[in-house]
């Protein structure tokens, strides 16, 4: 019998080793847990079962599944990329699917991809692409980084890259579609986007190609004698979002993993000659401010980042937005503070000593921000006071941890020699414009909708799990449908760890919550007490409904109903009153 692909991926891969690629986890027993990479939390919530090959969230974003699930979740895709990303990881040979039926995200995949190889065949080949080579040779970049980062150059023709690709077997409009193409409208044609430049193709996660940075070779002056733009990237696409996407990070997870802290540079050449040099946990904004998306992105692999770009403390740059950002999420954030006019590429590049001493003398957010706004202004003066105060107070209103924010007034106050009360005073008079921050926030950790009557059900179903000899003491009548289907199913076919197919994916977490979870000698007082939970909460709820059935017949005057429903309602009130006595 030959297995499917997704039944040998699922042989060839451990959820285990498929689940740390991507976040921190730690020994927990027999399972692993970890820090929930879907909604926003401090204590871990998220186990996986190396057993059962599942992983699932008991915190409040509550989900799980396999490895495909997980995949599809953290990378953001449908189950067909997550198929091709396991089976890559995997090496298991997916048979190729007919041109016309293979998806939309797959063919702009594999235009992207050969599009990155016409690219470096003409930064090899070509004579323009040689003198290309040379000078980012010149700039520090070696061989070796070029073929890793994949490095090419855009032929200065207006239709090379498109006419390749036609040859290929695409049309011009999945081009436009990928963002390599754009349509003139006056002559309705289609012409190449990146031309006469130095192209940096942008990988996701998994290292296939998304998108492309493009930098102008030689500076040239268009027709309406503007000059041309530095750089041009890829617009926004059905693979690509500037706004989700880090530079670098492909390559550097294991790196920031291990160190526990991540480098941001602004630029492709900087986080390239970083890594060139050693320093492997370096990713690139790429000239954008950090967005929530990235942020969150980065949270899986650390909470401690390093910032090594230029930021205006006093006015309100997007850089400086973005570090506000980050400091609401609970990130460790320090500055590395760049001599004037220099770049990480050009210190990487000139003496590595230097940049590895930069970093580690990383400042705090706190002394960054002191430092220079006291520089900026006469602390002694009125006027220096209170713009020092403009400066410094916004940013201590967006700090989440209450000590952190203490140390910050006590350091203001000290240094303008001005009471923390007055400090405390100014400070509350700010509103805190971190709505980006608490969507994100609220986003991921809006509790599941679950009333106590569910949770106590769930927590009975572990129980039965753990204390099988304890099922029969289980009354049908107090528990939901759905609960009691389960019951039935244990009663009849015995607690097993083969879960049928149809069960798996709501029993599964069961299991595994029965795993981790420990429970003394007193089980079977625990179980006991459960259900005498679910029947008060049940009896409970049922008295509501004759109470609301009374009152209905009460307003109707319709006497003999309300006589038979207050002698069902005294019946029930007796039964709730044993309960509590018992």
């Amino acid at each position: 019998m030959i297995s499917s692909p997704i039944e040998e991926i699922k042989n060839r891969l451990d959820i285990v080793d498929v689940v740390k690629g991507y976040i921190k986890i730690e020994k927990a027993g027999v399972n692993y847990r970890a820090v929930c990479p879907f909604h926003s939390e401090k204590k871990p919530s998220f186990f996986i079962s190396p057993a059962r090959q599942i992983w699932h969230c008991f915190g409040a974003c509550g989900i799980g599944g396999n490895i495909f699930n997980f995949v599809m979740k953290i990378e953001g895709v449908e189950f067909g990329d997550a198929l091709r990303i396991l089976a890559q990881k995997a090496g298991v040979e997916l048979k190729r699917e007919d041109p016309k039926l293979r998806s939309q995200r797959q063919r702009l995949y594999e235009i992207n991809d050969l599009a990155c190889s016409f690219f470096e065949k003409q930064l090899a080949n070509s004579l323009k692409g040689q003198e290309t080579e040379k000078y980012l040779q010149n700039r520090g970049i070696n061989e070796e980084s070029i073929k890793k980062w994949r490095l090419g150059y855009a032929p200065d023709t207006w239709q090379g890259l498109s006419d390749f690709l036609v040859s290929r077997g695409y049309n011009r409009e999945e081009m436009e579609k990928a963002g390599l193409a754009l349509k003139s409208f006056k002559t309705n044609s289609y012409y190449d986007r990146f031309r006469g430049r130095i192209i940096f193709p942008i990988f996701d996660l998994s290292s296939q190609v998304i998108g492309f940075g493009a930098r102008v070779f030689k500076q040239t002056t268009r027709p309406d004698n503007q000059e041309e733009a530095k750089y041009i990237n890829t617009p926004a696409t059905f693979l690509y979002d500037k706004s989700r996407v880090l530079y670098g990070l492909n390559k550097s997870g294991i790196e920031i993993r291990k160190e526990n802290k991540c480098i941001l540079v602004e630029g492709y050449t900087d986080a390239i000659l970083a890594h060139q040099a050693g320093f492997e946990n370096v990713v690139a904004t790429s000239g954008t401010a950090l967005t929530n998306h990235q942020l969150r992105i980065l949270k899986r692999y650390s909470d401690n980042l390093l910032t090594a770009f230029d930021m205006d403390i006093a006015g309100d740059s997007a850089t400086k937005r973005g570090i506000d950002l980050a400091q609401v999420l609970g990130f460790n954030i320090k500055i590395v503070a760049m001599p004037k006019g220099s770049d990480p590429a050009d210190i990487v590049s000139s003496n590595s000593q230097e940049w590895e001493d930069l970093v580690k003398g990383a400042k705090t957010i706190h002394d960054f921000y002191f430092e220079n706004t006291l520089s900026m202004f006469d602390k002694n003066t009125l006027e220096g006071k209170k713009e020092i105060s403009k400066i410094l107070l916004p940013v201590i209103s967006k700090i989440s941890n209450a000590i952190e924010k203490g140390f910050w007034v006590q350091s203001l106050s000290g240094a303008l020699e001005i009471k923390e009360e007055d400090i405390l005073d100014e400070l509350a008079k700010i509103k805190v414009d971190s709505n980006e921050a608490e969507r994100f926030v609220e986003e991921k950790t809006k509790p599941a909708n679950k009333s106590r009557k569910d949770l106590l059900e769930d927590h009975l179903i572990v129980l039965s799990i753990k204390s099988p000899q304890d099922l029969e003491l289980i009354e049908s009548q107090f528990l939901s449908q759905r609960t009691c289907q389960i019951i039935d199913y244990f009663k009849e076919k015995g607690i097993s760890a083969e879960v049928p197919s149809e069960f798996s994916d709501f029993l599964n977490p069961f299991f595994l919550r029965a795993e981790i979870y420990e429970i003394d000698d007193e089980i079977d007082n625990e179980f006991r007490n459960c259900l005498k939970e679910i029947k008060t909460l049940a009896i409970k709820d049922k008295l509501d409904g004759i109470g609301r059935e009374i009152k209905r017949a009460e307003q109707e005057k319709d006497f003999k109903k309300v006589q038979e429903l207050t002698q069902e309602f005294n019946h029930f009130s007796k039964s709730r009153c044993d309960l509590e006595i018992s």
